[in-house]
């Protein structure tokens, strides 16, 4: 059985948001043990400049490899793979039958992930090259990572 981090800097506002992800974090029960890590944003000015958001980010980038501690670390970045959903199931069995079954998921700051994060990770991911709301990618992570345990343990939720 996985056990899985999602790690986040930042905290959701809305309440359908929390809402959505309360029923996907309830789901994934059934297939994995999730857990949710929600760390605080570094706040920033206006208009920050490169040195300031690179500051922030590596400030972050503490905060979230203390929080993964030794699991294997999947990051969100924009450059990351683009994967199916099948294709994400393949990478999950992989990674479990590796003996990596303990997961950190990490979705940084609106400015993103520091390079430290993103080299500590085992996968670079990105769900799509269109731009959404940063507060959505959470909703959107669980769907996908509920989409995958279901397809990896033959669930019609997928079909």
């Amino acid at each position: 059985m996985f056990n899985i981090n999602l790690i986040t800097v930042g905290k959701l506002k809305e309440s359908y948001l929390r809402e959505a992800c309360a029923e996907y974090t309830k789901r994934l029960g059934a297939y994995c043990k999730i857990k949710i890590t929600e760390l605080p944003e570094y706040r920033l000015p206006d208009s920050p400049s490169e040195k300031v958001i690179k500051a922030a980010l590596d400030s972050e980038a503490e905060a979230i490899l203390a929080a993964a501690g030794s699991d294997t670390i999947i990051a969100m970045c924009i450059e990351g793979k683009l994967m199916s959903s099948e294709e994400l199931a393949n990478k999950l069995q992989k990674l479990g039958v590796e003996g990596k079954s303990s997961l950190s998921i990490v979705i940084g700051s609106s400015f993103g992930l520091s390079d430290r994060v993103k080299n500590a990770a085992a996968l670079r991911l990105s769900m799509s090259p269109m731009t959404f709301p940063h507060q959505l990618a959470r909703v959107m992570l669980l769907e996908q990572t509920y989409r995958a345990m279901s397809i990896l343990g033959n669930g019609k939720y997928h079909k």
